[in-house]
């Protein structure tokens, strides 16, 4: 097998892994040395939290007669870092060198004139799409290449995808790609599938497995299983090889810290979408003539079948003029979606190309709509623009296009910019969607052109959050990556890396904030360091300073993002910046190359790492009424120091009324639950409160707390939480807090506030279920025509007690009370309060009111059963 032909069998097995999910070009042969021999491809894969650290090995001998070079280049991941490229040459092995990028290419120049084995790799291109290596292999020599890659892979739809183009060319004895994931929050899915072979045959050579935070997907296909054909000698590797795979979501957030440098997940489910207002600028110039306007066309009527009805949209076409569907944004109703297909079926190529003038009026349309009201304030406005050529008419200039763009959008809203085809100035489109906190993305002219747009609508098409924001200990962090973003779009992710100022701190706390749908909200993780510490025991599983590593791959990828729109003195800073770590790291990016030959030296990198400390958490305020138990409700009278208590005994599902204020309308509603196993016995039964609804009927907000779940609902709009998450929900006059499995803080304005407690029993306890605590922490603002089981005793009343003597039960005297004109037989006793320590509690000594409260609480238990939860 030629040099070459081996040479693109190492690279492209790299070449497909694409983010964006549509395949890439085979790599392009430049050179070929004949009498090369190639017996091993392997490719292993290390994944640790979405950091990929790829291996890719093979072995080759040369049984020619002189040293010839062979260079070619393959497009490889937007996202991919070479970090190695070694030569192992009879047995003895020489590792790659990051260079600056000239001084690099000198060192190789000079390897090549004196015949000597080197290898140069070096990025070319805006976003890492071509990577090239030129070897220099000499007469007689066998050689192992291994070439080294790390990437983030970035969440897609709700996936992590690995794309790897297949493409070996020949049969190879050793052919292995093997992939080991390690994931801390455990994984919930894990796939692989291949284009080139059939189910039948890809089962017998691939195996995949995942259980708990590891992952496995090995394909090992033998001589027989690579042929084409049963006698054929060349190979059916030719296609795609994808893994997918996601994490569990019990949590919107996950933090890790590994050596100083933390890194923190953010992707949260189950918000309500955040409407859009959405303004399609579309290129119908001649150029976009033929495939290119059907598929546009095809693409946008996909795309309307999508817009949600809480949506406003407009379409802005421009050749060398600009027209527009409509002269202000509209509601997507279907009405309006019908007339929007008509305008879209009608659409026509012609002229020239006036994008400034077209983006200037769509940037407009938006802005007034949003000084105007015309659109709902907790909205988010997002342009996208389609072209395939560069401005020709009007304003032409790109930098004075961008000037005009920038100030227009003011940094309201992002700008998203798809190039169609190649005619054109990325960079052009690349910048000034950057610096517009959007992104550019190239649609391939291909078959699948209309796919590719519909599929980049789809990631912007759910923004759930607005305004997200990431907050850490205050002068606790150095160096963060990017912490603040315009949207959070469904099936994304945000991924914040930094290192740790203080060894020695004891609490890390990491808060993120965005605007919802409904509601302000704001995720809150806690760390505990010792349970980190010891999580991280399964380290010999993967790389440890994959954190680390991460943060500096993040950064040097935001650095190389800003240079694009820096000028002068600080795009120098950032150049420095970014070459300065890449070198540290062993990152090859557009500003670096490596070049492998024998050294004359060693560099040795070192790493710095701080150790953190641990975080601890205040609980709520000790209440004055609550319910808890079995179900015990406890009065306390601050004025006597002293409290009151009682049991209601109700069948399982009964729903009883704790609160109901008819002036402000908050009402507060108990579903009982039983044991696991039903007691014949009705007298000892144990039953807890299991369910609790919580309703407002001046805000139309109701909130429904379970052992698993707490839902929201805003009018008919629903967020849904866990009890895994710690999150800030606010809006006006309200907020919920959400303490990860401990308590939920409900304030209603100045003056209303409870807690929800949440009891955890063990899980293989057989009698007893999960349950509730409610605790009334401020009663301040309810009516005087509270009422409920507890909401009657938010009014001022008075109780005596006299005449305690021995009981039945020694320790528990018995006395008479007199309260509400009624005088009853009361026992001393004691329960608890978890208000303050969920675990433990505190005992509350109370005097006991036997008969369900009867006497105490106004009419009988019975009064205060109600059908429904809400």
């Amino acid at each position: 097998m030629a040099l070459a032909q081996w040479l693109c069998l190492i690279l492209a097995l790299l070449s497909g892994l694409a983010v964006s999910g549509f395949p890439r070009n085979p790599s392009r042969l430049l050179g070929a040395v004949d009498g090369i021999e190639v017996y091993s491809t392997k490719v292993n894969c290390k994944v640790t939290s979405r950091f990929a650290h790829n291996v890719v090995t093979t072995r080759a001998v040369n049984h020619a007669n002189t040293a010839k070079e062979v260079s070619f280049d393959v497009e490889l991941p937007k996202t991919a870092f070479i970090t190695n490229f070694t030569l192992t040459i009879d047995g003895v092995t020489y590792p790659g060198n990051v260079k600056e990028k000239e001084v690099a290419k000198k060192q190789y120049e000079k390897a090549v004139s004196q015949g000597k084995t080197a290898g140069l790799v070096k990025a070319s291109g805006r976003k890492l799409e071509k990577f090239t290596v030129s070897v220099n292999v000499a007469a007689g020599s066998k050689v192992t290449f291994e070439l080294t890659y790390e990437e983030l892979l970035k969440r897609h739809k709700g996936k992590y995808e690995m794309y790897l183009k297949v493409q070996p060319k020949q049969l190879v004895k050793h052919f292995e790609i093997t992939v080991d994931i390690f994931e801390p929050q455990g994984i919930s899915t894990l796939d692989a599938e291949a284009s080139f072979i059939t189910n039948d045959l890809l089962g017998s050579a691939l195996t995949k497995s995942f259980s708990g935070k590891k992952g496995h997907v090995s394909f090992k296909p033998s001589l027989d299983q690579q042929r084409s054909c049963p006698t054929c000698t060349d190979s059916l590797l030719k296609g795609d090889f994808i893994i997918t795979y996601d994490v569990n979501r019990e949590s919107p957030a996950n933090v890790q810290i590994v050596n100083g440098y933390f890194v923190h997940f953010f992707a949260p489910q189950g918000l309500p979408v955040v409407p859009k207002s959405v303004v399609f600028v579309i290129d119908v110039s001649g150029s976009m003539h033929g495939r290119k306007m059907e598929q546009t066309k095809d693409a946008l009527l996909k795309i309307l079948e999508d817009v949600k009805q809480d949506d406003y949209l407009n379409f802005i076409l421009f050749s060398g003029d600009v027209t527009t569907w409509k002269d202000s944004l509209v509601p997507a109703t279907p009405e309006n979606i019908q007339e929007a297909r008509k305008f879209v079926m009608d659409i026509h190529d012609r002229g020239m190309t006036n994008i400034n003038d077209a983006l200037l009026r769509g940037i407009s349309m938006l802005n007034k709509a949003r000084e105007e009201h015309t659109v709902p304030e907790r909205s988010t406005s997002i342009i996208i623009m389609l072209t395939d050529g560069d401005a020709n008419v009007g304003e032409s200039r790109p930098e004075k296009i961008q000037e005009n763009v920038r100030n227009a959008i003011g940094g309201k809203f992002p700008l998203y910019n798809l190039g169609f085809g190649n005619n054109l100035n990325y960079n052009f489109l690349e910048n000034m969607a950057l610096e517009n906190h959007g992104l550019a993305r190239r649609i391939y002219e291909d078959s699948d052109a209309s796919l590719q747009l519909q599929g980049f609508y789809e990631e912007v098409a759910n923004p759930l959050l607005t305004g997200v924001e990431a907050e850490y200990p205050q002068n606790a962090i150095l160096d963060l990556t990017q912490n603040s973003y315009q949207h959070f779009y469904d099936g994304s992710e945000i991924v914040v890396a930094g290192r740790l100022a203080d060894e020695d701190m004891n609490s890390f706390k990491a808060a993120v904030k965005g605007h919802g749908a409904i509601n302000d909200l704001t995720f809150t993780e806690e760390v505990d360091m010792k349970e980190m510490e010891k999580a991280l025991q399964e380290q010999d599983y993967i790389f440890g300073d994959y954190i680390e590593r991460l943060w500096a791959y993040l950064t040097i990828e935001q650095l190389l993002e800003k240079r694009k729109n820096a000028w002068g003195e600080e795009k120098e800073n950032l150049t420095a910046q970014a070459l300065e770590l890449s070198l540290k790291y062993h990152f090859v990016t557009p500003l670096t190359s490596m070049v492998v030959t024998k050294p004359e030296d060693n560099e040795n990198q070192t790493a710095i790492a701080n150790k953190p400390g641990e975080a601890s958490y205040q609980g709520p305020k000790t209440p004055y009424y609550y319910v808890d138990g079995d179900p015990h409700f406890i009065i306390q009278i601050p004025e006597k120091d002293d409290a009151i208590c009682f049991n209601i005994d109700e069948d399982p599902g009964t729903v009883l009324r704790l609160i109901q204020d008819p002036v402000t309308g908050l009402t507060v509603n108990g579903q009982i639950i039983g044991e696991k196993r039903g007691s014949s016995d009705s007298q000892n039964r144990r039953t807890y409160f299991g369910k609790l609804g919580i309703a407002s009927a001046q805000m139309d907000f109701r909130i429904e707390v379970t052992p698993e779940n707490i839902t929201l609902w805003n009018g008919d709009s629903l967020s849904t939480f866990s009890w895994l998450d710690t999150v800030m929900v606010t809006q006006d006059g309200l907020s919920v807090m959400i303490n990860r499995k401990k308590s939920m803080v409900v304030s209603f304005g100045d003056g209303v506030a409870f807690v929800v407690v949440l009891h955890q029993v063990w899980k293989k306890e057989p009698a007893h279920h999960d349950f509730l605590g409610f605790y009334v922490v401020d009663s301040r603002g309810m009516s005087a025509q509270t009422h409920g089981l507890l909401g009657q005793f938010f009014h001022p009343f008075d109780f005596q007690v006299s005449d305690v003597h021995p009981g039945s039960d020694p320790t528990k005297p018995d006395a008479t009370m007199v309260v509400k004109n009624h005088q009853l037989t009361v026992t001393r006793g004691s329960q608890k309060d978890y208000g303050k320590d969920i675990s433990v509690g505190r005992n509350v000594a109370c005097w006991f009111v036997h008969n369900n409260g009867q006497g105490l609480i106004d009419g009988i238990h019975r009064d205060y059963v109600v059908p429904n939860l809400f």
